[in-house]
């Protein structure tokens, strides 16, 4: 009897190379893919660096620990927001499984002006405070 091309091991390791596993901690699923959160990750290093979204105030080493803080806090609010709103951007739009890490990047890199605006439309500041007025 020849022997079968693809064996149970192989195809038990093709399977599983193909589906990402969902990040858990403390032992709940979080509902996170690594790859989406390093994607977003690597978009919200770009909005800071390239965009220069987290500006520095000053010179001395308080200035400079303060934007350090900020900008590590807004890379990784910005990954977590492309993990959580990716799936429902691309379910919105329409489109197709296959652009998931661009939309990630294209989301981690906006989310810090995404998320300002969805918070001006939640609850609007007072008039003259800069938000939506209502």
């Amino acid at each position: 009897m020849p022997e079968p091309i693809i064996t149970p091991a192989a195809a038990t390791i093709a399977t599983a190379t193909a589906a990402v596993p969902a990040l858990t901690a403390f032992g709940v699923n979080l509902g996170l893919r690594p790859d989406v959160l390093v994607a977003g990750f690597a978009g919200a290093l770009v909005a800071i660096v390239l965009l220069h979204s987290v500006p520095a105030e000053g010179d001395t080493w308080q200035h400079l620990m303060r934007a350090t803080f900020r900008r590590v806090a807004v890379a990784l609010a910005s990954s977590l927001t492309a993990g959580y709103i990716t799936p429902l951007a691309l379910l919105m739009a329409n489109l197709p499984d296959s652009l998931l890490l661009g939309v990630a990047f294209a989301v981690g890199a906006g989310a810090q002006s995404i998320l300002r605006g969805v918070i001006d439309r939640i609850k609007p500041l007072p008039n003259g405070a800069g938000g939506v007025a209502k």
